[in-house]
């Protein structure tokens, strides 16, 4: 069966327990999103396909007046999950950044424009790095080392894009020498 990448952040998020949709939107908010975004769109119908197909079982809460919805794997959920991440598929990699994109546009500006553009979306990066670094990290001994680097890899990733900013800033402002040159 075919799964989106939504599906595994729904199983992986599933995997670490029993959540509601909201539950599991609010995770994704506070880890994955820095690499792999999922909105209640996306979250809300993929968990009753993954339902559907049995890879995941969903119970009402009838203990509280909204009656929300809670998922947990079964063990097909499990296979699933297992099966991606030990699966040697060539790796989906979209780079999706509209700093980028509107960077790749801006001979369109003044230079000055140009500077101030880089200027936001490197204070966006910093921003971002010292948000991931506020994050506590569960480094204790015993406990899996996978989401502590994972975190690593995003503060690592965000200081390189501000550096680069910082370096294209000095290299669009008046008087510098450009690298290479």
């Amino acid at each position: 069966m075919e799964l989106s990448k939504t599906s595994y952040v729904i199983l992986g998020m599933l995997k670490l327990g029993r959540r509601t949709g909201y539950e599991i939107k609010a995770l994704v908010d506070v880890s994955t999103r820095f690499f792999w975004a999922a909105s209640y769109g996306q979250i809300y119908p993929e968990l009753a396909r993954l339902e559907k197909q049995g890879l995941v079982k969903g119970e009402v809460d009838r203990t509280n007046g909204r009656r929300p919805k809670a998922y947990e794997l079964t063990a097909a959920g499990e296979r699933a999950l297992r099966d991606w991440l030990t699966s040697d598929d060539p790796l989906h990699i979209e780079l999706r950044h509209e700093g980028a994109l509107k960077f790749f546009f801006s001979d369109a500006l003044t230079p000055e424009e140009q500077l101030d553009q880089l200027r936001r979306t490197r204070r966006t990066h910093e921003d971002l790095a010292a948000q991931l670094r506020a994050i506590e990290p569960e480094s204790e001994a015993g406990k899996p080392p996978a989401p502590l680097m994972t975190l690593e890899f995003g503060i690592a990733y965000q200081e390189f894009l501000a550096g680069w900013c910082a370096e294209a800033e000095r290299r669009l402002t008046p008087g510098q020498v450009k690298k290479g040159s």
